[in-house]
């Protein structure tokens, strides 16, 4: 995407195309800032829930067609304040309400309004931080924008384009010293994650003012070495991280300053913005439930609730980055064929790289497919010149069609695995032939190796329906064979069995159950024993999947 902007000014239909390119480039290259996301807790979703806030702001005039700068501004810090998620998300913002308040009422801006809009900016995103911290996103606005304040004051020409060229140079050496201000960076060996969202959106701002593409695949962006890592991120607090807690108030003549105060008694990393009628809260507490009952309790209505848990976020990030030197070292892609697979769960993706000589994972499943860039991305992380990408869903199988036929100087072949079960398989095959590289012969191996696999999944249904001849009520359990919904009913027990003897014939051998996150390992032990009797004929093995949304994947083999 590229668009011939006049360079002098800016008015709403120009603003539109700034938002959208910023959105563009940081969809690009979002997982890269997840994956340095230390501070302030080690969550790796700084780059998704910054991401999400811009993609709520573009919402906001993805349909309009207004000239008008000022209204066109105020519309993106609605959308913005409304998706805002995660501390940078909120930062985030904040920077666009305190912009759009300064431009308000105008039909375009030029190089010094802009600057002082951005100084608004800076300005709101301080004041919306309790205690505010150097070495973060608010450093990096605030050097930006103290640079392009120099650049206006000392050009005789003001320039659109070349004050945007100042400033992504200074928010980019502003993001390198980020780990001199704030110790626990240095330690990690990353620069700022908040920070390096931003430097994203401003350099995809840049590029469509000079005509390059904001499609494209980013370099990967710097960090530094460090060995300590991993004792830096250890929680300080000994019941650990917390919960993440966000929502929005809605009410009349709200007391802003009142609402902070108490919630900000309540835990830390406190943001709490808005106004008497809407206030967005952003809160780590230990007890999410204390700030919740207090909006309900002084008579706000309350909705867009996300609760995270951080100390859960903080084990993934270590585990997944463990993961990553592992790959760096060059332990698993020594084989000349690489794999890229996709999967949800610390269990599963643990067994698939650490047992299953895969080369690189892409979190992802049901409800969270990941894109034809996600799969680009990762291709490009390998230096192998042939990689086979293992889907294990069917509703991920296009993009990763997609993602091999644009790959560049790389042979990618998709082995078309529908579930995770048959994605083992195939990778179980993939060990028997990982010397070749001859990739038609590897692909080939894979997909055979899925062809004796029966896969069932069990969750829980969504909405009423009828299926298959079932009536499913919501909240059901529902136990599908192969994609095929074949069994429903109020108790997970009675699913499980009614699913395997639909799925088990007098040929199979062996149950591989993987039990998900909802269950812990003696509530998933006690559900298989009690199939001890009834499939004798049969092992039995009960494994640790963590997946989300499914109690149990099966195999069936």
């Amino acid at each position: 995407m590229s668009v011939n902007v006049e360079h002098r000014i800016c008015d709403g239909h120009r603003l539109k195309w700034v938002v959208a390119a910023g959105l563009a480039w940081l969809e690009q290259n979002h997982a890269q800032v997840d994956q340095m996301n230390v501070f302030p807790v080690p969550d790796g979703d700084t780059g998704k829930n910054m991401m999400l806030t811009m993609r709520s702001a573009y919402q906001e005039i993805a349909g309009m067609d207004e000239p008008e700068v000022g209204i066109v501004g105020d519309a993106v810090a609605h959308g913005a304040l409304m998706g805002a998620r995660g501390n940078s998300g909120v930062i985030l913002s904040q920077l666009w309400q305190g912009f759009a308040e300064s431009i308000r009422g105008m039909d375009v801006f030029d190089a010094p309004v802009f600057v002082a809009a951005c100084e608004a900016a800076v300005r709101k995103a301080y004041a919306s931080v309790s205690t505010p911290v150097e070495g973060t996103i608010l450093t990096v606005a605030r050097e930006a924008t103290e640079a392009v304040v120099r650049y206006v004051n000392e050009a005789s020409e003001h320039d659109m384009q070349k004050l945007l060229d100042v400033m992504v140079q200074a928010a980019q050496d502003s993001l390198q010293r980020t780990p001199d201000l704030l110790p626990v960076l240095k330690k990690a060996g990353v620069v700022d994650s908040g920070g390096q969202g931003l430097v994203f959106m401003l350099e995809g701002i840049q590029r469509m003012l000079s005509g390059e593409a904001v499609l494209d695949p980013a370099a990967a962006g710097a960090t530094t070495d460090a060995s300590d890592w991993q004792e830096a991120l250890v929680p300080e607090d000994e019941e650990g991280y917390g919960y993440d807690v966000q929502f929005l108030m809605h009410g009349e003549s709200m007391d802003v300053e009142a609402v902070r105060a108490t919630i900000e008694a309540m835990g830390w990393s406190t943001l709490v913005v808005g106004n008497e009628r809407l206030i967005k809260v952003h809160v780590h507490v230990h007890d999410p439930g204390q700030p919740l009952s207090y909006a309900i309790g002084v008579g706000a209505a309350i909705d867009d609730v996300v609760v995270e848990n951080m100390q859960d976020q903080y084990q993934h990030y270590v585990e997944e980055r463990l993961a990553r030197q592992y790959d760096d070292a060059g332990a698993r892609t020594s084989n000349e064929v690489a794999v890229i697979a996709v999967a949800s769960g610390d269990g599963l993706r643990q067994i698939f790289e650490q047992d299953l000589q895969v080369a690189h994972m892409i979190s992802g499943g049901q409800t969270m497919n990941p894109s034809t860039q996600d799969f680009l991305a990762a291709i490009d992380a390998l230096e192998n010149s042939k990689v086979v990408l293992l889907p294990n869903n069917k509703n991920i199988i296009m993009a990763a069609q997609q993602a091999a036929s644009l790959a560049r100087d790389k042979d990618v072949h998709v082995v078309p695995s529908r579930t995770l079960p048959q994605g083992i398989s195939a990778m179980l095959a993939y060990t028997n032939v990982a010397h070749s590289d001859n990739i038609e012969e590897v692909s080939a191996a894979m997909q055979a190796g899925m062809q004796n696999i029966t896969s069932g999944e069990i969750t829980v249904a969504t909405r009423d329906v009828e299926m298959n001849g079932l009536q499913v009520q919501v909240g059901q359990y529902i136990g599908l064979l192969d994609g095929d919904l074949v069994v429903a009913d109020s108790t997970l027990a009675t699913v499980l069995r009614d699913l395997l003897e639909q799925a088990v014939t007098d040929d199979s051998e062996l149950i591989t159950l993987y039990y998900g996150e909802s269950l812990d390992e003696p509530q998933a032990r006690a559900l298989v024993d009690a199939l001890m009797d009834q499939f004798e004929d049969q092992d039995l093995e009960l494994v640790r999947g963590g997946q989300p949304l499914y109690p149990f994947i099966i195999s069936v083999e």
